[in-house]
């Protein structure tokens, strides 16, 4: 069956929601630009506007947490609309006020608590939408589409912010309005599902066991995580400080992970269904860590473009296998906080691992933060290779018809 003919097969509102996180991601204009806005626009110090950014960027932790109990009392449409309107109030307030410097972190907070919000939000409201053998390729789609949104994004911005900031600034919460209301037109107000009875012979030690196997494995995946966003903050300094080369192939990388993204996918989705979550992870780890080794002991321009796309193959599957695990094996109650959790281990990644690597650097030069960016993934690996990770659940058979007696 051809993708386009799966994607046709899940239901609407999905289909809906999948498209209005590309237009969110392809509005995406102003976060990789703000400390260029807060310095340029603003006239902060490069200094001030960092601090200013990390003070602010708490506020992806405070949405992730938020988004968990903002979907069980108000429902997933109602999270997902809010993140939306969240994050145009704050970008709207630091485009139109001129005012203190803290301002400027407090409207950063609540626009980057929606933007926090949003994702753990739209996963848990594919796992209502879903049946078990839809969730990877549902998942898969998403991922594709904020991939796709992503590499629009930021170069239609760098448009916008050469001929206005306001215009950048306006191009972002527009898109993020209609995001907003094409979720509002087309998602139901309430996706939850009925929670199942739990199946015989099920205690409550047992569900809490089965939760924390699946909180552990979440804490874990932060080893697949913090190496995507160390790169995000050691390839720009190494590209043009070590190897002394234009900042030009920085770009370059960002347009091969999201090539590889688009191309293979679809593919690595179809025949993940022939392996387990344990065999899925442990190549997931295997190939960041592959890729990782190739900047260790080769660093060089082609070096850098080869492991993208190696580690590119690892980021795709972790980023589908997590939440289809939860999805799979959390109680329909409580999928909202563990993929609020989800998110919280990625914006945690967000706020510590440059801040470490900064320090690692500083101290003894770029081998010892790429050493820790190999070693981080093949923790990951022996993790995974060692906890409980529970089997695929089965689908119950429905009862047979009773036999109709002849007349």
């Amino acid at each position: 069956m051809s993708w386009l003919v799966r994607f046709r097969a899940l239901p609407r509102p999905l289909r809906m929601l999948v498209y209005a996180s590309f237009i969110n991601r392809a509005g995406m204009f102003v976060f990789p630009l703000l400390a260029v806005y807060l310095v340029q626009s603003r006239h902060l110090s490069t200094g001030e506007a960092g601090v200013l950014i990390s003070v602010g960027s708490t506020g992806l932790l405070a949405g992730s947490l938020l988004s968990g109990p903002v979907c069980a009392r108000a429902g997933r449409r109602a999270a997902l609309v809010s993140s939306l309107l969240l994050n145009a109030v704050g970008y709207l307030g630091l485009a139109v006020l001129d005012g203190p410097t803290w301002t400027y972190a407090a409207l950063l907070f609540v626009a980057l608590v929606g933007m926090g919000m949003f994702a753990p939000a739209a996963n848990t409201l594919i796992a209502d939408l879903t049946e078990p053998e839809q969730r990877p390729f549902a998942y898969t789609v998403s991922y594709l589409a904020n991939n796709l949104g992503m590499g629009v994004g930021p170069l239609l911005g760098g448009f916008a912010a050469a001929y206005s900031y306001q215009l950048m600034f306006a191009g972002n919460i527009l898109l993020g309005l209609l995001a907003a209301a094409t979720i509002w037109l087309f998602v139901p107000a309430d996706t939850r599902r009925v929670p199942t009875a739990s199946p015989a012979g099920t205690t409550r030690r047992a569900g809490l066991l089965r939760d924390i196997d699946v909180a552990v494995l979440v804490v874990v995946s932060i080893c697949f995580v913090a190496p995507l966003i160390g790169l995000e903050y050691t390839l720009p300094l190494a590209v043009t400080t070590v190897l002394h080369s234009s900042v030009a192939v920085v770009g370059a990388v960002y347009t091969i992970n999201s090539v590889v993204v688009v191309s293979a996918s679809l593919l690595i989705e179809k025949r993940m269904k022939a392996y387990s979550t344990r065999a899925l992870l442990i190549t997931s780890g295997l190939l960041w860590s592959t890729g990782m080794a190739i900047l260790v002991f080769a660093f060089s321009l082609p070096a850098v473009l080869l492991s993208t796309v190696v580690w590119t193959l690892g980021e795709i599957i972790a980023s589908v296998v997590i939440p289809t695990y939860i999805a799979d094996h959390v109680q329909e109650h409580r999928v909202g906080s563990f993929m609020a959790l989800n998110g919280f281990v990625l914006s945690s990644a967000r706020l510590v691992v440059p801040m470490g690597l900064g320090f690692v650097w500083q101290a003894g030069g770029h081998r010892p933060v790429l050493l820790l960016l190999l070693l981080t993934p093949v923790v990951g690996v022996v993790a995974f290779a060692v906890l409980r990770i529970r089997p695929a659940a089965r689908p119950v058979p429905a009862p047979a018809e009773p036999a109709t007696a002849s007349p």
